[in-house]
């Protein structure tokens, strides 16, 4: 779902239904990078034969135009080019897949991305704007960062067409895309009080950081909407790392009154707080709800497999170049907005209904240590 501030124009520039990677990669039960593999054509794939005949199926079922049939009556013709910023791209699989999300639908338009990263070194970033200024192929720029965050944009880029991807500049004059995150928060939080839960854990990111203090907000809006009371005691700030998933998750249910969910702030802390779940006895769903957030390949590959919420940066990538093709190729005059992009919620099997607790955390480790058998009650 795509949303605008609601203090912004959000007429007609939402989305339009459009069938994402998203889609097929859900319906297909395969990752995105698999989709992108397979639909467009990359050789020296491994990906067996009825895989790939299961992603072209899922393509026809959700009506996702599949690449080269939009631009092959265009063949031979000369491609424009849309120069995509960013300030690191290594170091984490999000910003890789916002950009998927860019050249893929720049593609289906007969343009092409290049790619250039600025490590946050000013007079990098400015030798490549320059350089990109000099591209008489390239038609507008998009400026993304790794993490959504706020940013100053460079001078050189007043006199070039720019949509910010993932991050915002004030005073406000671009289109920027960012993650719902508040929204991300609410759905996620909303599930499991909808399963009954009212004692919900929350390992949050770190604390300074845009993305955790909107999924904070999202996790307070739905306790409130629950008629659940916010208690500080229950939300913790972690790192983003399975360590502080598992510290956090042991903290939690080491006491007497323990969660009977555990939401963390993404995929990779989901992971150690089910190592914490484990080592205390604690079996998942059956004793303990977990959910993670950002939908990351190893979700699907966790035991049990992880419930989560897709982070969509492969929509959000696709949106920005939308955006930046909308003002320089189609003519339409779009006033600076704030477009925000919902992920949605994957079920899996980390997540349940609360169980009866006829024994605490603590009974749980006492019962471990009396040595075999399966847990009893203190």
């Amino acid at each position: 779902m795509t949303r605008t501030d609601a203090n912004e124009d959000d007429g007609s520039e939402r989305r339009r239904g459009r069938p994402t990677m998203t889609d097929v990669a859900r319906i297909a039960g395969v990752s995105q990078s698999s989709v992108s593999l397979v639909l467009n054509q990359m050789s020296g794939a491994r990906i067996s034969p009825e895989t790939q005949q299961r992603v072209f199926d899922a393509a026809r079922q959700v009506g996702y135009k599949l690449p080269g049939t939009r631009h092959e009556a265009a063949a031979g013709t000369e491609r424009r080019t849309i120069a995509y910023l960013v300030d690191e791209i290594s170091t984490s699989p999000h910003p890789v897949v916002s950009l998927d999300g860019a050249r893929d639908f720049a593609f289906e338009q007969d343009f092409l991305v290049a790619t250039y990263v600025t490590r946050s070194n000013p007079e990098l970033e400015e030798a490549t704007i320059e350089a990109v200024k000099r591209d008489k192929s390239v038609v507008g720029v998009i400026y993304s960062s790794i993490f959504t965050r706020r940013v100053k944009l460079p001078k050189s880029l007043e006199d070039i067409p720019t949509v910010l991807l993932n991050c915002y500049a004030e005073p406000r004059k671009h289109i920027s895309i960012q993650p719902g995150e508040v929204a991300g928060g609410f759905t996620a939080t909303a599930h499991l009080t909808e399963l009954g839960h009212r004692r919900i854990g929350f390992i949050n990111g770190e604390p300074w950081m845009d993305a955790s203090l909107d999924r904070l907000k999202g996790y307070r809006q739905a306790l409130a909407t629950a008629d659940i009371g916010f208690d500080e005691r229950l939300v913790r700030s972690g790192d983003w790392l399975p360590l502080t998933g598992y510290q956090h998750a042991l903290d939690l249910l080491s006491t007497d009154n323990p969660p009977t969910a555990i939401l963390c702030g993404n995929d990779l802390m989901a992971v150690g707080a089910l190592e914490a779940a484990q080592e205390m006895g604690f079996k998942v769903p059956d004793d303990l709800t977990i959910m993670g957030y950002d939908d990351q390949e190893l979700a699907r590959y966790t035991h049990p497999p992880l419930t989560t919420l897709v982070l969509p940066n492969y929509e959000m990538g696709q949106r920005a170049a939308e955006a930046l093709l909308d003002i320089t190729v189609h003519g339409k005059t779009l006033k600076p907005m704030t477009i925000k992009i919902d992920g949605p919620l994957v079920l899996r099997a980390t997540t349940a209904k609360p169980a009866p607790r006829p024994f605490s955390a603590r009974g749980h480790q006492l019962a471990r240590s009396g040595g075999g058998g399966d847990l009893q009650p203190a």
